[in-house]
């Protein structure tokens, strides 16, 4: 830091140092941390040496503290900082909580966001320093490693932003030494980006463009993909199709035998590999639904695979949560830590004869991932089972946003399965893949089902109309009321007898508490 700074050291962490510098000079910060769990930490010990009292800062608290409508912890730990003007920020978040932050930044309540680099692609906030707390993540097996030079860049771009009236901004690298230093300098101040290289070539990608360009009768044999290709960046990068040139010839045997597409000569009926490149290449109707899916053509075949399987199997919801959780879709899984092993392993034991995915053995490389996401398809099962997120979070360490975004996703595979199953006749699977797929959507049990299709009730009131008797459309119609009322609130109840062909006079609805609660004036 030049001597021209005068930061006081409050504390022993520069980054908390140089946030409270910048709120004392009436600025805002974005700190880069490495983890959800180091971001988290610095926003909290930023706040505890505030004290802060607005009250606009309060609403905005207590928005994020409700924005899931039961608090979890990660909720009150974000509520306390943002009500210093203190917050965090990584995919953990909901998508609302994260909204919740970036206006409250943008509109000067906010003044310190301590993020993961995420924070750095695509958002345009006021901020006049961009501290990098920590340039070094890690890396797996090769332990901790520094950070790409692009993401440095984009992370120290986010400093003075001239759309807020900045003449200048600061990104600022916290070091441990003088060597260390060095290497920033190296690497970062003085070192090149690296090139941007073309991704074409990765074969999950390549498969699903390849189908797309045939379904769309883009391109009608291999010639006409080649020639596509030639266009791309990716060959202007490379300047070389002899590789891409195998990976088609690969990916075209692979969608043929997958019946995904119909590969057939001008002369005969039989192809040979190496007659492809002279061969009419046409989509079949179910290589035409994948592609409309937008899904992998190798997850397309594990799917259907799966669903045949299905047939032979004692089948229930777990058996297809488990089946899209081992989609490449749903990767990367949550990780199953140490202390969870034995009882994932227990958990896979008792679902044994649900499951469709085949277990690989223990000392196959993909056994690790093939558990991960088991514990992927478990923490959604427990949501199904009417857990909810603190729950979750607290035994799973799986935190709400990033449960969101896996649900989301299941749920997309699973209606993509449920397509599949449809169009190959498989009518029952289609049956058992509706009701997950529904019970995912709503977070609840099968007895539910029935109370959940009435617009206006969700789980937790789905929940408590059960456990008073009221459980299904017929048990709507007959309820009492004003016992309704007790239970839901009265607006509600009267919407919903509006539902299954009741009307009820408003006046004659008594303004009563919900039951168990208690006026005051009993007291």
């Amino acid at each position: 830091m030049p001597e021209s700074y005068n930061i006081k050291q409050t504390t022993d962490n520069p980054a908390v140092n140089l946030a409270l510098d910048t709120i004392n000079i009436e600025k805002q910060a974005l700190v880069f941390c490495n983890t959800k769990r180091t971001a988290e930490a610095t926003a909290e010990r930023i706040s505890k040496k505030l004290s802060i009292k607005k009250k606009k800062l309060s609403e905005i608290s207590n928005k994020a503290l409700y924005a899931l409508g039961t608090p979890t912890k990660q909720c009150k730990r974000l509520s306390y900082c943002l009500k210093k003007g203190i917050a965090f920020h990584h995919s953990g978040l909901s998508y609302k909580q994260r909204d919740i932050i970036e206006e409250g930044f943008r509109k000067g309540y906010v003044k310190i966001i301590c993020s993961t680099p995420t924070l750095a692609f695509g958002l345009d906030l006021p901020a006049f320093r961009a501290i990098m707390k920590d340039l070094k993540r890690y890396g797996g097996r090769w332990g901790m490693m520094w950070i790409p030079t692009l993401e440095y860049h984009q992370c120290a771009g986010r400093a003075g932003r001239p759309d807020y009236n900045d003449t200048h901004g600061e990104a600022i690298s916290i070091s441990s030494g003088k060597s260390e230093t060095k290497e920033i300098l190296k690497r970062y101040i003085f070192g090149k980006p690296e090139p941007v290289l073309s991704k074409l070539a990765v074969e999950p990608v390549l498969r699903t463009y390849i189908l797309s360009l045939i379904c769309t009768k883009f391109a009608k044999s291999k010639q006409e993909l080649l020639a596509f290709f030639e266009k791309t960046f990716y060959a202007y990068q490379y300047n070389d199709l002899k590789e891409i040139d195998i990976l088609i010839s690969r990916i075209i045997n692979k969608l043929d035998e997958w019946e995904f597409i119909n590969v057939t000569n001008v002369s005969s009926d039989f192809v040979s590999a190496d007659e492809i490149s002279d061969s009419k290449i046409r989509p079949t109707p179910l290589g035409i639904r994948v592609s409309q899916l937008y899904i992998d053509p190798y997850t397309a075949n594990f799917i259907i695979t799966g669903i045949r399987r299905a047939t032979q199997t004692m089948i229930n919801e777990f058996s297809f949560l488990h089946l899209v959780s081992n989609t490449i879709e749903m990767k990367p899984s949550f990780r199953v830590r140490t202390k969870e092993l034995e009882y994932i392993e227990e958990k896979l034991t008792e679902k044994s004869l649900h499951l469709i995915v085949l277990e690989p053995s223990v000392y196959e490389p993909d056994y690790d991932e093939f558990m991960n996401a088991t514990k992927t398809a478990v923490v959604l099962e427990e949501w199904i089972e009417e857990k909810n997120e603190d729950y979750i979070l607290n035994k799973y360490n799986v935190r709400p946003g990033e449960f969101n975004y896996k649900k989301n996703n299941a749920d997309w595979l699973l209606y993509s399965s449920e397509e599949l199953a449809k169009l190959l006749n498989f009518r029952e699977i289609v049956k058992m893949i509706r009701k997950t797929r529904f019970r995912l959507n709503h977070g609840i049990r099968e007895e539910l089902i029935p109370l959940v299709r009435v617009k206006g009730i969700g789980r937790v009131r789905a929940r408590k109309l059960f456990r008073n008797g009221i459980r299904n459309i017929g048990d709507i119609k007959d309820a009492d009321i004003v016992k309704m009322t007790q239970l839901i609130g009265r607006k509600t109840s009267i919407n919903i007898k509006k539902q299954v062909g009741i009307e009820i006079d408003k006046k004659k609805v008594p303004k009563r508490k919900r039951k168990g609660q208690m006026s005051l004036k009993k007291y």
